[in-house]
């Protein structure tokens, strides 16, 4: 065998999953909801089925309702499992104040 046929490794393509934040209350955490569509084996129709992923966010800068970009890594914690890639666009900030009657 030759060295270079030992050399190369196998490398795993990192899964990536798109979602928006619906926690962030916990420290460098945050809980994104994946949503994807499935076809019913039997009967045809689609449904949305929802996956919640604990991601880890260094920065914490990300707010309910960003949706995000996040990539899975080796496991930080008992249920962590990835990590925030990017925030593809913030969540609108609604003030509830204003609409009030003063």
């Amino acid at each position: 065998m030759t060295g270079t046929t030992q050399s190369q490794k196998k490398v795993k393509s990192l899964r990536k999953v798109q979602g928006v934040v619906i926690s962030n209350k916990m420290q460098k955490t945050i809980v994104v909801e994946a949503s994807s569509l499935i076809k019913h084996a039997k009967y045809g129709k689609y449904f949305k089925k929802y996956n919640k992923h604990k991601a880890h966010d260094e920065k914490s800068e990300c707010g309910i309702g960003d949706k995000v970009e996040i990539i899975e890594c080796r496991p930080l914690s008992k249920e962590k499992r990835f990590r925030l890639a990017r925030v593809i666009e913030k969540a609108k900030k609604v003030d509830l104040l204003e609409g009030a009657v003063a």
